[in-house]
């Protein structure tokens, strides 16, 4: 039986190419589902014999951890660098977007108190 070992939902295609590229090196026996064609099943990776999910999940643990210090650094080098993305950086690069995202907040955040008062 098929054990869901790594789910692909949201996650970038060079940490998904990197899972599936470690698990082939260390001859891990799996198959991968894709969301379909309109998003709504299950993109992930599965494996194939139950045998192996240790191994696999211990391999995966250990990438993660590494891309996590790695990703961290990186953000902190952007930080001290002035190259992370703000608030400001996005308004002045995607001003349309951001002042749409704000203008929908302010209005969730309106409508929001007058729903309530229909349950009091």
């Amino acid at each position: 039986m098929a054990l869901l070992l790594f789910s692909l939902r949201h996650v970038p295609d060079d940490e998904a190419d990197d899972i599936r590229d470690l698990l082939a090196e260390n001859t891990i026996d799996f198959y991968e589902t894709n969301a379909g064609n309109w998003g709504i099943s299950m993109p992930a990776i599965w494996l194939r014999d139950a045998q192996q999910h240790e191994q696999a999940r211990l391999l995966i643990d250990d990438y993660q951890e590494q891309r996590r210090i790695f990703m961290q650094t990186e953000y902190d080098r952007l930080k001290q660098s002035g190259e992370a993305p703000t608030f400001f950086k996005n308004l002045w690069h995607y001003p349309a977007q951001t002042i749409l995202f704000i203008a929908a907040i302010v209005l969730v955040l309106y409508l929001s108190p007058k729903s309530c008062k229909h349950y009091t």
